[in-house]
């Protein structure tokens, strides 16, 4: 029998690329989103594409009732949609940051409770939370969005020593800069929070350096096939820092003190705003 695998976030970007790699090792597989039309191409491999807001408790719990029934297991599950609302920490309204954590943090924690039964009953499985190097780093004007990532790895090792004894393994992946919809997104969400008042400056710098076509992005496929390694792997890595800059990120991040790394952050801020700044004047 197949191993069955579950996917959030799998419209675009990594969620699709790995719902696509995992269904070529053989995996049935189950990707969820809430744009339905965007996952036909999935559909067309032999993808089950389910339409699923996970911040509804009620469409989880019958996403995995429904999953178990058609193929009584589940194998993994991979916690990957995820979203950034990028703004001041002074601005961002409270309704917004509790979005996030709902998306980003309790929708994750929600389908962990939701499989594990089913896992520790086979006593094998494992589960891969799509972190960031974000978690291990932080940028201005991200404070929401890095406190959910930070909180999902907190999560992930607590649950990592918990399900050890049952079999179980749970793994980061931490992307770095990879070519999906997100820079855009959180661009906007910056602009439209940010954009005016105190932080207007540095958040018209700054949402330049994320929409920027920076040379040496990462294909979602990079942290695709990261994730299938950890899916398929006798005995998974505890992290995957992958992506562009990912690994040069986490060994600043490790190596440098907290006011260096500062000033290291600033620097670069300001490097990157110049560039992107000279590319929008090269286009006009």
């Amino acid at each position: 029998m197949n191993m069955v695998a579950i996917v959030t976030g799998a419209s675009a970007g990594i969620g699709a690329a790995t719902a696509r790699l995992l269904r070529e090792r053989g995996f049935t597989v189950y990707a969820l989103a809430r744009r339905l039309d965007r996952m036909a191409p999935l559909a067309e491999l032999g993808i089950h594409c389910v339409r699923v807001d996970i911040t509804d408790d009620a469409a989880l719990v019958a996403l995995v009732d429904r999953v178990v029934a058609e193929t009584g297991r589940v194998d993994v599950l991979v916690n990957n949609a995820g979203y950034g609302s990028f703004g001041a920490v002074e601005e961002v309204p409270l309704e917004e940051a509790r979005r996030q954590f709902e998306v980003n943090v309790f929708a994750a924690a929600r389908l962990c409770q939701l499989v594990l039964p089913h896992l520790r009953a086979r006593g094998s499985g494992r589960i891969i939370n799509v972190s960031s190097v974000g978690a291990r780093m932080y940028q201005p004007l991200g404070g929401w969005y890095h406190a959910t990532k930070y909180a999902l790895e907190g999560l992930s090792d607590c649950l990592r020593v918990e399900l050890a004894p049952h079999g179980i393994h749970v793994v980061l992946v931490q992307p770095g800069g990879v070519a999906t919809e997100f820079p855009r997104v959180a661009a906007e969400r910056l602009l439209a929070t940010s954009g005016d008042g105190p932080y207007a400056g540095y958040a018209r710098r700054y949402a330049a350096t994320l929409t920027s076509d920076a040379d040496g992005v990462s294909s979602p496929a990079v942290v695709g096939r990261a994730i299938v390694k950890a899916a398929t792997a006798r005995r998974p890595r505890i992290r995957y820092a992958v992506g562009r800059g990912a690994k040069a990120t986490m060994f600043a991040r490790w190596l440098l003190p907290d006011r260096a790394f500062d000033r290291v952050l600033v620097a670069l801020f300001a490097t990157l705003a110049s560039i992107a700044a000279r590319r929008g004047a090269s286009r006009t």
